[in-house]
């Protein structure tokens, strides 16, 4: 008996292909195959259903057959950001109480570096792909043997197991999100048929799916990993290329892909390179969220693709909580659409109270199927999160308007306060994204003696485009030609790089610092 998830696919579909990256491909049946024989052997290495894993691997293949076994035995499973250093890696492996690390050559010197760190107690390491020093290099057993070594038979009967993601946070370490998919329980593995189903909404099933955003992100997994099971086959891309992505959708017919707003960005810089040898008809639904998207790029993108853009509204927390299709957001341009039938979302001011329609406050929501979620090891976070048992806050400010419609401000946590006025960064970094000068932007509040916090814009200048006096002048005007006085930026400097994470989320906290330091406030 093969994996449960894939034994119709394997049977019905078995000569079609699953997987594609960009080392080769593998059929359903292979998938099924393999998946199978790495869930026996994780069961084989000691393994236990509430027992954790960390992947540090790209978006390959592999990754799918990992997540896919530990669906299958009860294991939780932590996708890592690939980019970390090894004191982060090492953080995670000893937070999340790793017991095996499966690791990506790419990846093979850090994550060893972080398993000779004293913090970790990670019992078994395995290397994807072959290293040159051998298939036994210290400390890892190479990946290849360990899926060789297990039977062709699925062990016991299949119990959920799922991913704990890491929010990369504002302040301190990240945590561990653990929901109603992380593993650890007696729940069987069927009920990721019935939520792939429930996906059905937003991507086709049986059709081919592009991963080209970071597979350690829970939309991205979400948005592969679902429709994977509904039979979807998914195409990879480990490394974004506007250029390569435009060329994989129609080679592949691709139906359904992930994007947020910075790669929207990229794909319209190179819409002419491509030039009308882009098909693209192949596409139903073309996905965006995780960030703020400049109105600008979404109506490129939309002239562009066609109406099968929208944009979703969610967490890692609380997943999906609001959508918007193209046609309403040209409609009600700036909104991210009305929450869920299955979410009930409160907005609330600064005492705890809840505000009328067309006020700004605080969101908090609550998933009415009854889940909630916890950061792992962390009770006060968790408690810090909810005004009350299942309603909790990203820190997300915005409001509803009198048609139901959800627009944001910003996060809390980003907010300027100059001159005892609230400034939301998110709504100068739209305008500024719209200049033709701007390649990237942040928008953060600096110490002010007078007015406690100035608006700074830190821009990274668009190719042709030179830094300097008179384009900080131009840009500066360009703001208050489009919003108030107050709201534009007292000053600009110019950046080589705007960090962000693979989500597509500015890092401010990076931008921030230099210029509160050796202040004894951060506000």
């Amino acid at each position: 008996m093969i994996v449960k998830l894939l034994d119709e696919l394997a049977a019905e579909r078995g000569n079609d292909i699953a997987l594609v990256d960009e080392r080769g491909s593998a059929s359903f049946a292979e998938f099924a195959d393999r998946t199978t024989r790495l869930t026996s052997a994780l069961v084989a290495a000691g393994l236990r259903p509430g027992d954790t894993i960390a992947m540090v691997a790209g978006n390959q293949r592999e990754s799918f057959e990992i997540m896919m076994a530990c669906a299958h035995t009860g294991i939780t499973y932590v996708p890592v950001n690939w980019r970390w250093t090894s004191d982060e890696l090492a953080y995670v492996f000893a937070d999340a109480q790793v017991h095996t690390v499966f690791a990506d050559l790419r990846f093979a010197d850090v994550v060893a570096t972080a398993l000779d760190d004293a913090r970790t107690e990670v019992r078994l390491g395995v290397l994807i792909g072959t290293d040159p020093a051998g298939p036994s290099r210290p400390p890892f057993t190479s990946y290849d043997d360990f899926v060789a070594s297990g039977s062709a038979v699925a062990p016991g009967e299949p119990l959920l197991g799922g991913p704990m993601f890491y929010t990369s946070g504002t302040t301190g370490r990240p945590k561990g999100v653990r929901g109603g998919l992380t593993g650890g329980t007696d729940v069987p593995s069927e009920v990721l048929q019935l939520v792939a189903a429930g996906l059905s909404g937003y991507v086709p099933a049986g059709g081919r799916t592009l991963l080209c955003g970071p597979v350690y992100h829970s939309a991205q997994w979400a948005f592969s990993f679902f429709p994977l099971i509904s039979g979807s086959a998914v195409v990879m891309q480990h490394h974004f290329d506007p250029v390569g992505v435009c060329a994989l959708i129609d080679e592949y017919r691709v139906t359904n892909v992930h994007l947020v707003p910075t790669q929207m960005k990229r794909l319209l810089d190179v819409r002419h390179e491509v030039g009308p040898g882009f098909d693209g008809s192949s596409l139903a639904a073309v996905w965006h969220g995780a960030a703020p998207c400049p109105p600008s790029v979404k109506r490129a993108m939309i002239d562009w693709w066609g109406p099968v853009v929208s944009e979703y509204y969610g967490s890692t927390e609380g997943a999906f909580i609001s959508t918007i299709s193209a046609a309403d957001w040209l409609r009600k341009g700036g909104s991210v659409g009305r929450p869920l039938d299955t979410v009930e979302l409160v907005v609330v001011d600064d005492q705890g109270a809840r505000v009328a329609p067309g006020e700004e406050g605080t969101l908090y929501f609550r998933n009415l199927l009854g889940t909630d979620f916890e950061y792992h090891n962390d009770p006060d976070k968790t408690a810090d999160a909810h005004l009350e048992p299942g309603l909790f806050t990203t820190g997300d400010v915005g409001y509803l308007d009198d048609d139901g419609y959800l627009w944001l401000s910003d996060r809390r946590i980003d907010m300027i306060i100059s001159g005892g006025v609230n400034i939301y960064p998110a709504e100068i970094e739209g305008v500024l994204a719209g200049h033709s000068a701007v390649a990237d932007v942040a928008v953060i509040g600096i110490p002010d003696d007078e007015w406690g916090e100035a608006v700074k814009a830190l821009v990274q200048v668009a190719d042709g485009f030179a830094p300097g006096d008179d384009l900080s002048r131009e840009l500066i005007a360009h703001c208050r030609e489009r919003l108030a006085g107050y709201k534009a930026p007292r000053s600009i400097d110019f950046v080589a790089d705007i960090p962000r994470t693979g989500t597509g989320k500015i890092e401010k906290r990076i931008l921030r610092d230099p210029y509160w330091t050796g202040l004894d406030r951060r506000i």
